[in-house]
């Protein structure tokens, strides 16, 4: 999935340990700028490691952070019910304090790589990364952010407390936030209260991808939409281009 021919360092890092990464840059030149990758539910699978290295095809730096990884740190199942069902369980057991804080360790490891020392850092995440890249979009060494379709923003925060939409004033980045119009995990009242914040703190609008249901970035689930997802790669990548 690299997009262009660029050597790549690939593998997985000891961030701070027992916290781990997999960690993929280019090797034989300084990278444009660091990027945070957020997992779905199914963990750091095939697909969310090949975003790292696409990303770092174009240039960039990419960490995919295992979410779970208090209580399943090399969780990598199939986008089938039991694939689901186990990675619900573990993210039912996940709170906002502790996904904040890995992420705070993991900005802080990737503000210490060389080329990379004390710069902003993008972050994009997908399904519950998605969710999470909204709170991760409220640090402050955060300058971009894409959020694709991170479901239940509007009405849960992990490990309780105010929904995690009500961050978005926090947010100092630019966010962008993505859905497709056929996704039932973003009912209408969600993609409102969406728009509403986003209006509300001067946030682009919340970007809806026609024909696309759940999951339409993943060439690995049946929801896999190419031109949604072309589209997505374009705006996203142009929105780092912008901010790193």
């Amino acid at each position: 999935m690299n997009q262009s021919p660029v050597p790549l360092q690939v593998g997985w890092q000891e961030l701070s340990p027992p916290l781990r990464g997999w960690w993929v840059r280019p090797a034989d030149r300084a990278p444009r700028g660091a990027v945070l990758v957020l997992p779905e539910v199914f963990g750091v699978n095939g697909w969310v490691r090949s975003v790292a290295e696409r990303l770092a095809g174009y240039g960039y730096a990419a960490l995919a952070l295992p979410i779970f990884f208090r209580t399943a740190p090399d969780l990598d199942v199939g986008y089938d019910a039991a694939g689901l069902e186990e990675g619900r369980r573990h993210r039912d057991q996940l709170t906002a304090a502790q996904f904040l804080d890995d992420a705070h360790a993991a900005i802080a490891w990737l503000q210490a790589q060389p080329g990379l020392e004390q710069r902003p850092v993008g972050c994009v995440g997908f399904c519950f990364g998605g969710h999470l890249a909204l709170l991760a979009a409220s640090l402050p060494q955060v300058a971009a952010t894409c959020d694709f379709y991170g479901a239940r923003v509007s009405t849960d925060r992990p490990g309780g407390g105010p929904p995690t939409l009500t961050v978005v004033p926090q947010i100092s980045g630019k966010l962008l936030c993505f859905c497709g119009d056929h996704d039932p995990l973003m009912p209408p009242e969600e993609q409102a209260a969406i728009r509403a914040a986003l209006a509300a703190s001067g946030q682009p609008p919340l970007i809806v991808a026609a024909g696309a249901g759940h999951g339409f970035m993943c060439e690995a689930r049946a929801d896999f939409h190419p031109e949604a997802a072309a589209a997505g790669w374009r705006q996203m990548l142009a929105l780092f281009e912008e901010r790193l």
